[in-house]
């Protein structure tokens, strides 16, 4: 897939924004849309995108449940897109599976930017076959991108394999927030402030998976006020 293929499917019962999104985003990508949840699902499985920018109210359903559901066997990219701002919200699109958040009212100009930003993570060339990463319990083989603790395969989603990755290959250094964001969501726009709640979100889901208890981390830790560091002093 080139920049100039990727497709993006817009899910928003509001006609006006639906039809202003899908006309500016076509200059440059192929858009489908769809103003509810169930015509979004058909358009979904024939049009197979790679990227949703998804409303969260639906006429139908809420967006959180149907990014679960496109995210189930798939590896779609989802961009929230709700007039929503509480930090509940967004946790709720997080946990759903969602790779970003924007929040109505939108500029133009930032939504293509986020576009580009998450379609950027699908276009990275191969990276070298790399050799399996392994830390305590924990090993991580890059090539087939496959986590596992004490020998037993661990699914993580592609977006939290890529973070978990970052951290490993940068493991015992403290990496903030705008550093995850900048090389895990490709974020490189200095002006942009990123949203560092996503972060968070998508540490505490990885912690779940992987930690004895999520709420006192042993591998992935928190340095206060910068940011997480994977250590690789842990005991077995």
């Amino acid at each position: 897939m080139t920049k100039d293929t990727a497709k993006i499917l817009v899910v928003d019962d509001d006609s006006g924004i639906r039809t202003l999104v899908q006309r500016f985003l076509n200059e440059t990508y192929q858009v489908e849309a769809a103003e509810d949840g169930h015509t979004a699902m058909i358009i979904f499985k024939e049009f197979q995108p790679d990227l949703v920018i998804l409303d969260v109210n639906l006429p139908d359903t809420l967006g959180y449940r149907l990014c679960e559901e496109m995210k189930l066997n798939t590896e779609v990219f989802i961009l929230m897109l709700t007039s929503r701002s509480d930090i509940a919200d967004k946790k709720a699109g997080f946990l759903g599976g969602a790779d970003d958040y924007l929040t109505k009212p939108f500029d133009l100009e930032e939504l293509k930017m986020r576009v580009a930003a998450i379609l950027k993570r699908s276009y990275r060339s191969p990276a070298p076959v790399q050799k399996v990463i392994r830390v305590a319990n924990l090993s991580i083989e890059p090539e087939k991108r496959e986590v596992k603790v004490n020998d037993e395969i661990i699914h993580l989603t592609a977006l939290e394999f890529d973070l978990l990755y970052f951290l490993a290959t940068n493991r015992d250094r403290v990496l903030s927030r705008e550093d995850i964001l900048r090389h895990v969501w490709s974020y490189n726009d200095p002006s942009y402030a990123g949203e560092p709640r996503v972060v968070d979100v998508h540490i505490g889901q990885i912690r779940k998976k992987l930690e004895i208890d999520p709420h006192q981390p042993s591998l992935i830790q928190t340095v206060r006020g910068v940011g997480y560091r994977l250590s690789v002093s842990n005991p077995s």
